[in-house]
């Protein structure tokens, strides 16, 4: 019944920004943990940021000091602020809904959304 849509994804240069988007819809009736999770080809899953209930966050020490995870619950979307982007960032990026509070790999997911960083 829950639907996860990540958008804002694409090609950016080294030390650029993005903001990716991820709406959710259906049946919503609390806040929950979110998140965001990438993985480049040949690598494993990467979790790359959380946001609790309580809007306390996690980042990856890959990301930490460059992005910011965010949400609107009145619009139900999640954000990811990526700025000084690395051509390492490159992946897909998908993003979470942990309705059962039991982790991610029991959540809703995406179907994630490609970004590119390169010169």
């Amino acid at each position: 019944q829950i639907q996860l849509v990540e958008s804002g994804g694409g090609l950016v240069q080294p030390g650029g920004s993005l903001r990716l988007s991820c709406a959710a819809s259906g049946s919503i009736f609390n806040i929950y943990p979110m998140g965001w999770s990438r993985q480049a080809p040949g690598k494993q899953r990467e979790m790359v940021a959380t946001i609790s209930t309580g809007g306390s966050t996690n980042y990856a020490d890959s990301v930490k000091g460059r992005f910011t995870i965010s949400r609107d619950n009145a619009k139900n979307t999640m954000y990811l602020q990526m700025n000084s982007l690395k051509p390492e960032d490159t992946a897909v990026y998908r993003c979470y809904l942990d309705r059962s509070g039991r982790g991610a790999d029991f959540a809703d997911w995406g179907q994630g959304t490609q970004v590119t960083v390169s010169s």
